[in-house]
């Protein structure tokens, strides 16, 4: 394909990042590249996506900056960009633990546990697996067995940890994230809370997906991605669905945001169903009069009207049924 999607994350000291930033911004420009990245005091974080020769030069030149010796990409084929323009932004933190003490992955972190011993050690008796991201991540697509902390950020995950600590105590624990940098500060942690076995998987799920052992086995669903793709395969041996519509339940693996910008909520919607309500998640979603849906289709107030009696309709057919 003419194009390819670059997911990566290198934890080193950049003294300045706001004009490291600035200073990147240009030269990502500069190769035409477009994506998203963020950059701290403790490193850089980022996907990007342009042609093969573009996102060669940008490789080059990253590995050839001592700053980020050893640096790891992940490389996806695609047959256009991502993402829609580029964007390199200056944070406090890569990932946000919310922690008064930080750690710092290249002082404290778990092992990391490379594909195909995951995909052992995951079926082990006394081996617990951690999923480390938010709950509209773990519902489109997750590990068999995997524990789905009732997050919705990962800055609440140790607070669950704790609550829920008793569940966890003697036994090894695996973590997982997308690309693996959220593990990195979480696992490392959990150590510090005096975990004794601690493991996360090395190179996260992208990784896992494309090793030749693995091949993404005990997979389910798919896994949820920052760029305009939004879900990718994962599993090569037996793919199935996990994600569930938000309106019928019916299985569904397709995310849209609501349309009412004040809430702006991620669920799962068919085309058909995204149509039907709108873009709204609840029906005063639907109704809201910044509704980004009716804005982008050019609906007269009319057809939302009508739109919105059909809804009001149905549902009252179906409460009605209910008694």
């Amino acid at each position: 394909m003419e194009y390819r999607i670059l997911l990566y994350y290198h934890y080193t000291t950049i003294a300045d990042p706001a004009e490291f930033a600035k200073q990147h911004l240009a030269f990502c420009k500069s190769l035409e590249l477009k994506g998203r990245i963020l950059v701290a005091e403790e490193g850089i974080n980022g996907t990007v996506s342009g042609t093969v020769e573009q996102t060669n030069a940008y490789m080059e030149a990253m590995k050839a900056d001592p700053l980020f010796e050893g640096i790891v990409f992940k490389i996806d084929e695609s047959e256009h960009h991502a993402f829609k323009k580029m964007h390199v932004r200056p944070r406090p933190e890569l990932v946000n633990l919310s922690l008064e003490d930080d750690i710092n992955p290249r002082e404290l972190t778990g092992r990391y546990v490379e594909p195909a011993e995951f995909y052992e050690q995951m079926q082990q008796e006394d081996t617990i697996v951690i999923d480390a991201r938010n709950t509209y991540e773990y519902d489109v697509g997750h590990f068999e067995g995997a524990i789905r902390p009732d997050i919705e950020s990962f800055r609440e995950l140790p607070q669950w940890i704790r609550e829920n600590r008793e569940q966890l105590e003697g036994k090894r624990i695996l973590t997982y994230c997308t690309g693996g940098i959220r593990c990195e500060k979480f696992s490392g942690w959990l150590v510090r809370e005096g975990f004794e076995d601690v493991g996360q998987l090395h190179g996260g799920i992208v990784s896992y997906g494309k090793d030749p052992v693995a091949k993404g086995q005990l997979w389910k669903g798919q896994c949820y991605v920052f760029d305009e793709r939004l879900v990718v395969p994962i599993n090569q041996v037996n793919p199935t669905i996990v994600g569930k519509d938000h309106f019928t339940g019916e299985p569904c693996e397709r995310y849209i945001n609501c349309a009412n910008p004040e809430c702006n909520k991620q669920i799962l919607s068919s085309e058909e169903n995204e149509h039907k309500h709108l873009g709204g998640c609840t029906p005063e979603c639907s109704a809201h009069p910044r509704n980004m849906y009716v804005a982008k289709h050019g609906l007269s107030e009319v057809e939302v009207a009508d739109r919105l009696k059909a809804l009001q309709d149905e549902a009252s057919a179906y409460n009605s049924l209910q008694i």
